[in-house]
């Protein structure tokens, strides 16, 4: 079937997307419009959900914007109702939500690291509960945790951002034991992501001399919002590991995490900075967003274009493992019959 075959057969879901205000949760809630559904987005800026939505509308689906602090449990509730009168029952709820301190732990204050923690772990669970509450009974829908390579392994100057999402990776990996005991149909899955090309450098807290940055290699956020959508629309697989790079310290960090310890001690601090100094009057969105009031919309993308990647190979490996499999095993069984008839001297 045509690719156009396929997206005039699609049925419009309704779909929920925190963290939508920018980066990739924007590039995300975009994807999703395209494909026609029914978004709704969440986030603290009501400037950058205001710009996502109508981007959601022009690439052809339906957009909500609820303002809404992923932090507060009681907001989140109120919007998952506000999504589901609107729109109608929820099919998929991605957590995209965060926000951190990049510094070393001595110079994050405790309240700092009490509200990244709220934002970025305890916002998913919130999240996921009002998802839940509603999927469950109806025993229909997916919920897509977007993760990062940090889940498994912890960076310096990240301390904060790298716990939280641990936490949502133990978390996930429970809740994930718990529907296939339950049997119900309803699925979770996590994305897990490598650097990506988005405003976080310029829009969260910093205490670095200079200006922080991604650590190479770079993806373009739609990298992400590809894997996203199509998690959602395959839940079984556990996980997906996005970009090269996820693969190789996810491995690494499985193989030999004391000699990545001392790699990152010693490498660590400099590729999450660039040469630029950073500028004294930024506060980043810890505890106000930054594209509220008066503030810019910051898009999906960050300033680091000129070096992101548009696509991933070992994003479309794990989409494609079975495939991936199978052609291993056939060039297996053809290396086993060569050496067979190698050996009878044919």
């Amino acid at each position: 079937m045509s690719k156009r075959g396929r997206r005039s057969a699609h049925i419009p879901r309704t779909v929920v997307v925190t963290g939508a205000s920018g980066g990739v949760g924007r590039a995300t809630a975009v994807r999703f419009g395209a494909l026609g559904d029914r978004v709704a987005l969440l986030a603290r800026g009501e400037r950058g959900l205001q710009a996502a939505a109508e981007q959601v509308q022009a690439a052809g689906g339906e957009a909500l914007a609820v303002p809404v602090d992923v932090a507060d449990h009681r907001a989140v509730e109120r919007a998952a109702e506000q999504v589901e009168r609107e729109f109608g029952p929820l099919d998929v709820w991605v957590n995209d939500a965060f926000s951190s301190v990049f510094a070393p732990f001595t110079e994050i204050d405790p309240e700092e690291f009490r509200r990244t923690t709220e934002v970025t772990y305890l916002g998913y669970v919130y999240a996921t509960r009002s998802a839940l509450r509603r999927m469950l009974p109806r025993d229909h829908g997916t919920v897509v945790q977007v993760g990062s390579a940090l889940a498994y392994r912890g960076i310096p100057l990240q301390t904060a951002y790298s716990g939280a999402k641990h936490a949502v990776q133990g978390f996930n990996e429970a809740l994930r034991c718990e529907l296939l005991h339950s049997g119900t149909r309803v699925r979770v899955t996590m994305v897990q992501l490598p650097a990506m090309n988005t405003p976080q450098f310029d829009w969260l807290l910093s205490r670095l001399p200079r200006r922080a940055q991604p650590v190479p290699p770079v993806y373009q956020p739609e990298v992400a919002a590809r894997a996203v959508t199509y998690a959602a629309e395959y839940p079984g697989r556990r996980e997906y590991w996005v970009g090269g790079s996820t693969a190789a310290t996810l491995i690494a960090n499985a193989v030999a995490p004391g000699l990545l310890d001392r790699y990152l001690a010693r490498t660590g601090y400099e590729s999450q900075q660039t040469p630029e100094e950073q500028p004294q009057d930024s506060q980043g969105n810890l505890w106000e967003p930054a594209d509220g009031p008066g503030g810019p919309d910051f898009g999906a993308h960050g300033r680091f274009g000129n070096r992101a990647h548009p696509r991933s190979a070992q994003a479309w490996a794990s989409r494609h493992h079975g495939l991936l499999g199978a052609g291993a095993a056939l060039g297996a069984g053809a290396a086993g019959v060569l050496a067979a008839r190698a050996s009878r001297g044919r």
